[in-house]
């Protein structure tokens, strides 16, 4: 493990930091890619991706401080400490923002971000595991149990990467969206299953991890995984009571055709 990556000029770059920014210049890269697809512009994509990036950092440090506002240390305003759920409230409202200033098609933008948000996940989770942030599992006897002696948080006790099983559920994630994707599907069908698919794995991994129960047994993070799933199985509903007529306006725009901000207005959930 890396907690420092190097050093220079005696600024210590740190692995955590270098991974969230290659997290969010892979979602922009992808994102773009997606825009051109619709017919919508790069450059709005990449506002998008930065201002949800900046935001987002914001909302998972404050909700961090929050978190641990009775123990409150100097150490918690440090580069390191951010809870996931914060960045994604805060990333998600400054998102909504963009999209509401540039006239973007909101059902449109949800569904191409689903596949860039998560393999975005999935790196940033790469560099928690490999800076040693202390976000591994229980101890295990398992073959794979790792031990983190030389990370930011060391053990010495073989314990679940459960970054990297986080990381892995990513791809597997991606590779499902990618597939449901291939065909024309009703507006927000891709964000839905995002939404599903992304809560339940970490619903699932939060077992192998090391948190304080906050609600009926469960831990904070798996009643925000329980929110997200019941959140896209409402949205699923939604979209396949729509009528045929809005199912048939939706996402894909014919070849050489732009997508006009308001074409996807009619397939948004009311």
């Amino acid at each position: 493990m890396r907690p420092i990556l190097f050093s220079v000029l005696g600024l210590d770059i740190q692995t955590y930091g270098v991974s969230k920014a290659l997290a969010a210049l892979l979602g922009a890269f992808l994102l773009g890619r997606a825009f051109e697809r619709l017919g919508l512009k790069k450059d709005d994509a990449h506002a998008l991706v930065l201002w949800a990036t900046v935001w987002g950092f914001v909302g998972a440090k404050i909700y961090h401080l929050l978190e641990n506002l009775p123990n409150l240390t100097w150490h918690h305003l440090g580069g390191t400490g951010f809870t996931w759920y914060g960045g994604l409230l805060a990333g998600v409202a400054s998102a909504l923002i963009v999209i509401r200033r540039r006239r973007l098609p909101v059902a449109a933008v949800a569904d191409a971000a689903a596949i860039p948000l998560t393999l975005a996940y999935g790196v940033g989770r790469l560099g928690c595991w490999f800076s040693g942030d202390g976000t591994y599992g229980r101890p295990t006897t398992l073959p794979w149990g790792m031990t983190v002696s030389d990370g930011a948080v060391p053990t010495d006790v073989p314990v679940h990467p459960t970054p990297l099983y986080e990381a892995l559920a990513a791809v597997l994630i991606a590779a499902v969206l990618w597939r449901l994707a291939r065909r024309q599907r009703p507006p927000l069908t891709i964000f839905a299953g995002y939404m599903i698919l992304s809560g339940g794995a970490r619903f699932a991994v939060e077992f192998l991890r090391i948190n304080d129960p906050a609600l009926l047994g469960l831990t904070q993070p798996q009643l925000w995984s329980i929110a997200s799933v019941l959140a896209g199985a409402v949205l699923i509903a939604i979209v396949r009571r729509r009528n045929p007529q809005d199912i048939d306006a939706s996402p894909v725009a014919a070849p050489g055709r732009s997508l006009a901000p308001g074409d996807l207005s009619s397939s948004t959930p009311s």
